[in-house]
């Protein structure tokens, strides 16, 4: 607000003495209304550093609570930081041990590998003698193999001219069964046929089939089991046969 100046004439004090009532013209109105203007200026004055204060005052405390609240975030977040470092230190802890477990158990099968590769050499030691004896033993069984080929080629002739001789005739005829047969059996018919199976699968000989079939047969077979002399039993048999059918 632009200040005013009053200017106040200057008084002829001559004049005024000179008058029959002499007067001075203080100009109280313009004094008054001078105050008044100077009263009005100062609250006015007053009223706007009240609202300044006012708004000061607001800023500081709104700016305070700025401040505060981001304080208070500040000590939230470093507390969540505290809380996941000690987290973080017990996971990297956590972790050491299962690194320092993982070098145990990697030393281990490391020693346990050094282990096996030394099984495994001394394995491949023995599979390498276990060949060369496989292979001297194949050499004899090939060579035990033709000497017996050779002996199996003079028992065949052998065996043929001893089946016509005595016309008894085994083959086989399944696993661990033999079938004999005899020819030439009846005087009356010598077409005529007996044959039997006799099964060699356990020490306990059994016969499963025979024709025809033979009263005596039992009897003949308790003892073979008894003497174990299949040759015997066989010309046993023969004999059975030849009474039974003549």
């Amino acid at each position: 607000m632009p200040a005013h100046t009053v200017r106040i004439p200057r008084v002829n004090l001559a004049a005024v003495l000179e008058a029959q009532n002499p007067t001075i013209d203080l100009r109280v109105g313009a004094f008054e209304a001078s105050t008044r203007n100077f009263a009005k200026a100062i609250a006015d004055w007053t009223n706007r550093g009240k609202a300044e204060i006012a708004q000061r005052r607001n800023a500081f405390n709104a700016e305070k609570k700025k401040i505060h609240d981001k304080s208070e975030h500040v000590q939230s977040e470093t507390n969540k930081c505290k809380v996941q470092e000690i987290e973080l230190i017990a996971v990297l802890e956590k972790e050491r041990e299962e690194a320092k477990e993982a070098e145990s158990s990697v030393a281990a099968l490391k020693r346990q590998l050094t282990s096996t590769r030394e099984a495994c050499a001394l394995l491949d030691t023995e599979i390498e003698h276990y060949r060369a004896m496989a292979g001297n033993l194949r050499r004899e069984r090939e060579a035990e193999r033709t000497v017996l080929d050779a002996h199996a080629s003079e028992v065949a002739v052998e065996v043929t001219a001893c089946e016509h001789a005595t016309q008894c005739f085994i083959e086989g005829v399944g696993q661990d069964q033999l079938l004999i047969r005899y020819l030439h059996i009846s005087k009356r018919d010598w077409s005529r046929e007996a044959s039997f199976v006799l099964d060699v699968s356990s020490r306990t000989y059994k016969v499963i089939t025979a024709t025809p079939q033979l009263p005596n047969l039992p009897i003949l077979l308790d003892r073979l089991n008894e003497s174990r002399d299949v040759y015997a039993f066989i010309r046993d048999v023969r004999a059975a046969y030849r009474d039974l059918l003549s």
